[in-house]
């Protein structure tokens, strides 16, 4: 098994410099690879400091094109190369990196792994009332229209044995941030990958800029009809 751990940047230097540490201190020798946005605040030379390990890649973008098509990037890597299994997760320590030994040992008997925030109370550090209720309740919304059997659909945090990703059919992946994580998990529940949730906490980034924006929201609105009835995207 060679892990993998797909982080997408974009002006992250401050936060990159002490992540990839951080993984590659991990039991288990995961590798990672940053998904780099062309950042102007040098994010990829920061990468380029740790090339020299031998397990740190960096995949670099010409512009900014959204978080989704950057792990779309990032998972066709992972698949081409033969890594196994594949970690998603921020740039920014609100997904601890410490869960993923826990995350991956979840695939005893289940083909991939999600990061919950809410599958054990509401375990959020650091988010406004009025951002933790829009994200609980468009979670209750995403499993009411679609179904799927997770308190964390919009969670971005995942690992996912490699059989599995290698189901999803990338090149019809067309979304970003909120919706494309819900998206992902509704499209391997339904090619009949079973997921199981992990308890995690997370903490709002300890530095940067949020990439939350209304437009991000608003996709994830309309996109589970879409995923629900594929014939309102024709």
């Amino acid at each position: 098994m060679r892990p993998l751990a797909v982080v997408p940047t974009y002006n992250e230097i401050s936060n990159i410099r002490r992540l990839i540490p951080a993984i590659l201190d991990l039991p288990g020798s995961p590798c990672i690879l940053v998904v780099d946005d062309s950042s102007p605040d040098g994010t990829g030379d920061a990468v380029r400091e740790f090339e020299h390990t031998g397990r740190v890649h960096l995949l670099t973008r010409p512009q900014k094109r959204g978080l989704g098509q950057a792990y779309v990037a990032g998972f066709r890597w992972a698949l081409e190369h033969g890594y196994d299994p594949i970690i998603q997760m921020d740039a920014d320590f609100s997904h601890d990196p410490g869960k993923v030994p826990e995350l991956t040992a979840a695939f005893a008997d289940h083909d991939f792994a999600l990061g919950s925030r809410y599958c054990s109370g509401v375990n959020v550090v650091n988010w406004p009332l009025s951002r933790l209720l829009l994200s609980y309740f468009a979670n209750v919304y995403t499993r009411l229209i679609t179904g799927l059997p997770v308190t964390d659909a919009t969670g971005g945090f995942k690992a996912f044995r490699r059989e599995a990703l290698a189901k999803l059919d990338l090149d019809g992946i067309r979304s970003d941030g909120y919706s494309f994580q819900i998206e992902v998990t509704y499209k391997l529940a339904k090619a009949g990958c079973s997921v199981v949730e992990v308890p995690i906490i997370f903490v709002d980034r300890h530095a940067g800029t949020s990439k939350m924006t209304r437009s991000i929201v608003w996709e994830a609105v309309w996109m589970v009809w879409r995923l629900k009835f594929p014939w309102l995207s024709r």
